[in-house]
């Protein structure tokens, strides 16, 4: 068995500084993995980083609060598009059936229209994911 990084004990808080209050989270095994690696590599335990990047956190509401803000932006854009791209998708597997079949296809320069339209917009939502990450960054 691999032996466990070297973990340098932090000074003893007095009294009034002592810790009591012990909050708890849920994580899943990807999510703890990335923690514990996190924390071997600032040479900290698991706790104490969990507690200092929360702290820190806490201490910077407002960039914390554009972070997350942000995140979900991302996320948001991310689904809009997937479904917008499936659409799409439909529409064009439609026009190559009925190219296929001989068919005259007279809305094909719509669909080739919305696939331009989303390549421009997902082109546009990695720019402003690219100066977001640059600003907060």
């Amino acid at each position: 068995m691999p032996s466990k990084p070297h973990v340098q004990q932090r000074e003893r808080l007095r009294d009034e500084n002592k810790r009591m209050r012990q909050p708890s989270c849920r994580m899943n095994d990807d999510e703890y993995q990335l923690l514990s690696r996190a924390a071997a590599v600032c040479q900290m335990s698991v706790a104490s980083f969990l507690a200092h990047a929360a702290l820190k956190a806490a201490g910077d509401l407002d960039r914390t609060a554009a972070e997350i803000a942000a995140q979900r932006e991302v996320h948001n854009e991310l689904f809009a598009v997937r479904r917008h791209l499936g659409h799409i998708g439909n529409n064009v597997n439609q026009v190559a059936k009925a190219i296929n079949s001989g068919a005259d296809v007279p809305y094909a320069e719509a669909v080739l229209g919305a696939v331009q339209r989303a390549t421009q917009r997902v082109d546009s939502f990695i720019q402003h994911y690219l100066d977001i990450e640059r600003r907060t960054g």
